[in-house]
């Protein structure tokens, strides 16, 4: 494998159909760019039309040519996702890559339109929902890709996923427990697909998961700006801009997870740097939990029953 592989890299991606979500802000943007600069028509899937366009309109400073398209998307609300997906099959048949790039973390606890957690709901339910919806679209390519943009493996190894209480409703509500349980549940859930997809034979979508390191964006910001927490949305910020690295840096291992050879469904991708927190995409070792198959089919069911989402069962 390349020590240093970087968006050079990537291969040409004319005439593939890529969704990303998140894709106004963050990590969203150099990743909606790298893909149209390499040919891919990228529909940009944003909760904030606005802010969607704004960040189309910057990706299009740099690629001229390139082909994006803004649809709105709320990952908290499944009618939002329902209404999202039921547009791509329409306007465009088939996914080639699905990038489930959005996400929160540190909120203090708020619900979603259909009473999920919000943190649970946002990057694990909503994803869920989203590429079951998006299944057979998946299906229609020669080779899609479903890359999951999560955590580092160093939460993984204390990371609770409660089965009988994933929104929070009967135990006490502890901001960074939510945020480390609805990170490795989206994990667990998608190195599950990649099983179930091999158990039934389906070998031309693959599903991988990819992690930022520490990268300077504002979601670190947001949950302390809802809370009120200016002391520590002011550390935060401070953090952000001494320790992290660009979100230019940060969307390589999602980049290389969706578009590289070297990369195979299972897979999971993240700085190859100290502490998998800086530098170039390397293929990492997921935590123990990643391989509780027990759990894997617990939290499947338990997802198809809240979203009311079923696929590969």
């Amino acid at each position: 494998m390349a020590k240093k592989w970087q968006a050079s890299d990537i291969p040409d991606l004319s005439g593939k159909i890529a969704v990303v979500t998140g894709a106004n802000g963050g990590l969203g943007i150099p990743t909606c760019r790298e893909l149209a600069g390499k040919g891919a028509k990228v529909v940009m899937a944003c909760r904030d039309v606005g802010r969607g366009e704004q960040a189309k309109e910057k990706v299009l400073q740099v690629h001229p040519n390139g082909k994006l398209d803004v649809l709105p998307l709320d990952l908290a609300d499944i009618s939002s996702i329902r209404r999202f997906a039921a547009q791509v099959q329409q306007d465009y048949h088939t996914v080639d890559i699905l990038i489930n790039n959005a996400g929160i973390i540190g909120m203090p606890l708020r619900r979603t339109k259909d009473g999920f957690e919000l943190q649970m709901g946002v990057d694990c339910l909503g994803h869920f929902a989203l590429t079951g919806l998006l299944f057979e679209s998946l299906c229609r390519s020669r080779a899609a890709r479903v890359v999951s943009v999560g955590t580092s493996s160093h939460p993984q190894k204390h990371g609770v996923i409660n089965l009988d209480d994933l929104n929070w409703r009967h135990r006490r509500f502890h901001s960074i427990k939510a945020t480390v349980q609805a990170k490795v549940a989206f994990q667990v859930c998608t190195f599950e697909l990649q099983r179930r997809l091999a158990e039934h034979g389906i070998d031309r979508v693959q599903a991988m998961v990819a992690h930022p390191g520490i990268a300077e964006t504002n979601v670190a910001l947001a949950g302390a700006d809802e809370a009120g927490a200016k002391i520590s949305r002011f550390f935060l910020g401070v953090f952000n801009k001494v320790f992290t690295q660009s979100p230019d840096m940060g969307a390589l291992p999602t980049l290389f997870a969706a578009t590289s050879d070297q990369v195979k469904g299972g897979d999971y991708a993240g700085p190859g740097g100290p502490f998998e927190m800086w530098g170039r995409p390397a293929l990492l070792k997921p935590g123990p939990i990643m391989r509780d198959e027990e759990l894997a089919d617990g939290l499947w069911q338990a997802a198809e029953s809240l979203t009311g989402v079923a696929y590969l069962s």
